[in-house]
């Protein structure tokens, strides 16, 4: 009330206000004289009816006047009762209190002798809350209700309407959906192997929906995947989905539509998998439609308390706050739950996750038929024991003999054949294996392979470990294997080489029962190998000889030239002696020269005498300087013959590399001299380099540390038709070649655990190799 004006009580206001109200309605008639305009009409309709709302309002008010009024015999009026509504807080508690605080506000309105309340429930606090009676009514996911309506005997009196999406709805589903640059989750398929984000175990649209639809597509629930993880409420798993904390995420219809209106996210960063298209349904969905959300009443809840709300609930305008403030548009009459019931029966979950009670008498009356047929089945299955009884000793007969005839097939295999079970236990062992281990099959068979036959590497290695023994990695991974070198130990405690398969046996069933070892003693093919290896090297040697043949005139000037100042000094210096003139000072500097010479001509020899002489058989530390110096001296004449420079590059990191020395130097020698006599055939100017540059490995696996020595020259390189075959023995572009240095050089190589290739050039050809650095 404005200052200045008495407040009037409302009853008496009530004349007042329908006064001026039919004052205003004669005004309207004075401004549309003759009453015949449409909106006239609707005018005059509109005020009767606000006037008959004041009348009503004003009898109202007397009434709640005397009914207000205290009196004798009447006590004050009594306070509202609280109820107690719970909600399933799938998105939170602060969310749930928004949502639904609005719908408990009407619900007092409407009702105004009960005060109702929203009570947030947790999904693991909903049962508790309806056994202990602490709420009245209760809103739940159809997946709970179910449940509890069974065991709680709790009963729907009305489906909410959802509202999101532009339009009413009373169904609802699932949302599979991951974020939209993951280019490797295309369908339901590629979820093997991955993260899976769920809201709750007991969570129809969050987690029992997707569920089902996964199950149908043959993709085992967690079996399948890299983890299965519950966030509790959907808001967590749409946000651990975009923050790349999981990889696909499960929750209901429209809470990616709500977050994105909400502004938290933005719906272009997700992808929905497996989408489906309902009509009249204009959400994101991935699973079939189910009922909504039930609002439902305990069993303790009075009857005409629960009528009452159910009225007021399906009474609610579509308009009104409480449906605008839960994204609602209403509520309509329960539905039928019954698809809800056959999901959760498919799933065995709860009310469904025990097997239903079936007694051997409700067998005997459902099944009787069955029940005659089986007893004349009986009948006849005593007739026939007795012929499979025969045939039965039939068949061990023809066992014994298919085993007897198994067994003279081992006994006639020269390798060496024996069983193991999964313990590791020897099950069978032919004769060969009992002669080449020493070891009789009573003795052997029941006992551990591994610690009886090769539980070492060598005399004095270390024990090898069952972890390690492919027999046993044979079980694990169910892989058949191949080891070329190992060690079995004979019954006297000495030991052969042996190469041996491993292979798992299977039973009729396809399951790993044990495996079979088949092995062969490899000393005698090892002494040939050896005898090999001791030819090669030889015939090496006999190359370097046959090479320092072919430069025998190279050489020979190579020595010559100190030789000939030797003497040509030696000659001077008598000549100065005998002519008087030989001073001591003169003498002197003569004699140095010669001695100068003569230790040239000594270092060629010693170069010469390493080279040729027979090879050592362990490696050591080689300066790659050294090396180049040895082939620098072989190859200095025939170079300045053939006018090629030679260029040594080493680089700093360069220091010295374990070899056999003579015979890096072969092949380096060998792919100098190529070069120079390929470089020989065409104009100059030539160019050879000799280059030391360290590698560094390029994985584990590799050696630490490695130098590649480089052969490069400026000459008509090789041919495409020979490169192919380059290495192979007897291939030479040499008129008169043999065709065997190359792949002698390449032999060495490899002995050293590097590999001669050939690599490409602008000019000319390149050969490299490794060789393990110091």
């Amino acid at each position: 009330m404005h200052a200045g004006h008495a407040e009037l009580p409302f009853t008496e206001a009530l004349p007042q206000l329908r006064t001026l109200l039919i004052n205003r309605l004669k005004s309207l008639r004075s401004t549309h004289p003759g009453g015949q305009s449409t909106a006239w009409s609707a005018r005059r309709a509109l005020w009767r009816s606000m006037i008959l709302r004041v009348g009503l309002l004003a009898m109202l008010a007397t009434s709640v006047k005397l009914v207000a009024a205290p009196g004798p015999g009447f006590d004050e009026p009594e306070a509202p009762q609280q109820i107690e509504i719970g909600v399933l807080s799938h998105r939170g508690n602060r969310l749930t209190q928004q949502q639904w605080g609005a719908t408990a506000d009407y619900l007092t309105q409407a009702l105004p002798r009960h005060c109702f309340r929203i009570m947030p429930l947790a999904f693991n606090e909903v049962e508790d809350a309806v056994a202990s009676g602490r709420i009245q009514f209760l809103l739940v996911n159809p997946g709970m209700y179910v449940d509890l309506e069974v065991r709680h005997r709790i009963s729907r009196i009305a489906t909410i309407r959802n509202g999101s999406g532009g339009q009413a709805r009373n169904r609802f589903g699932g949302l599979i959906f991951t974020r939209a640059d993951r280019d490797d989750i295309a369908e339901l398929a590629d979820l093997r192997g991955k993260r899976l984000l769920a809201v709750d175990p007991h969570s129809l649209g969050g987690f029992l929906m997707q569920l089902d639809v996964l199950q149908r597509q043959g993709i085992a629930v967690p079996r399948s995947l890299a983890a299965l993880d519950f966030a509790g409420i959907h808001d967590a798993v749409v946000l651990a989905v975009r923050d790349g904390l999981a990889d696909v995420g499960l929750v209901r219809t429209d809470i990616l539509e709500r977050m994105a209106i909400q502004g938290i996210i933005e719906h272009s960063d997700f992808r929905v998998l497996a989408p489906r298209s309902v009509p009249n349904f204009p959400l994101l969905l991935s699973t079939p439609l189910y009922p909504e959300w039930p609002f439902s009443t305990l069993q303790s809840t009075p009857n005409a308390l629960a009528q009452q709300v159910a009225i007021a609930l399906l009474q609610m305008p579509t308009d009104a706050a409480a449906a605008l403030a839960g994204g609602y548009t209403g509520w309509t009459v329960p539905l039928d739950y019954q698809p809800v019931h056959q999901l959760l029966q498919a799933l065995h979950r709860p009310p469904y996750d025990h097997p239903e009670a079936f007694t051997l008498i409700d067998a005997m009356r459902r099944y009787w038929p069955a029940v005659v047929l089986s007893l004349l089945a009986l009948l006849l299955l005593l007739i026939l024991a007795g012929r499979l009884q025969t045939l039965n000793a039939r068949l061990n007969r023809a066992k014994s003999r298919l085993e007897q005839r198994q067994e003279l097939i081992l006994n006639s295999v020269a390798e060496g054949i024996y069983g193991v079970d999964l313990c590791g236990r020897t099950t069978f062992i032919n004769k060969a294996a009992e002669r080449m281990t020493g070891w009789d099959q009573h003795q052997l068979i029941g006992c551990n392979q591994h610690q009886v036959l090769h539980h070492q590497h060598r005399d004095d290695a270390f024990l090898r470990t069952e972890e390690d023994c492919p027999v046993y990695a044979t079980f694990r991974d169910q892989q058949a294997r191949f080891v070329e070198d190992d060690l079995f130990w004979r019954r006297d405690g000495s030991c052969f080489p042996v190469e041996y398969s491993t292979t798992p046996i299977r039973d009729e069933r396809g399951k790993t029962v044990g495996s079979v070892v088949v092995f062969r003693d490899t000393t005698e093919r090892r002494d040939t190998a050896a005898r090999i290896q001791r030819l090669q090297t030889e015939q090496a040697r006999v190359a370097r000889l046959s090479t320092l043949g072919e430069m025998a005139s190279g050489i020979a000037h190579e020595l010559n030239q100190p030789l000939t100042a030797i003497s040509t000094n030696a000659r001077a210096s008598i000549r100065l002696i005998e002519n008087g003139r030989g001073t001591l000072e003169c003498c002197s500097q003569v004699m140095t020269k010669i001695a100068d010479q003569a230790e040239r001509a000594g270092e060629i020899i010693r170069h010469i005498r390493r080279f040729v002489r027979k090879e050592e058989p362990e490696t050591s530390p080689v300066a790659v300087a050294d090396l180049f110096d040895t082939v620098l001296v072989l190859l200095h004449q025939e170079a300045r013959q053939h006018a090629v420079e030679i260029q040594c590059e080493i680089s700093p990191k360069v220091d010295k590399v374990l070899v056999q020395r003579t015979q890096i130097e072969q092949v380096i020698l060998n792919l100098a001299r190529n070069a120079i006599e390929a470089m020989a055939e065409t104009p100059g100017p030539h160019q050879l380099r000799l280059l030391a540059q360290p590698r560094e490995p390029e994985s584990n696996t590799e050696p630490s540390a490695r130098t590649i020595i480089r052969v490069e020259d400026s000459g008509p390189g090789i041919a495409d038709s020979i490169q192919g075959r380059l290495f192979e023995p007897f291939t030479t572009t040499k008129a008169r070649g043999l065709g065997l240095g190359l792949s002698i050089s390449a032999g060495i190589v490899e002995t050293h655990g590097g590999k001669l290739v050939l690599s490409e050039t602008e000019s000319g050809a390149c050969f490299e190799f490794c060789l393990p650095s110091l």
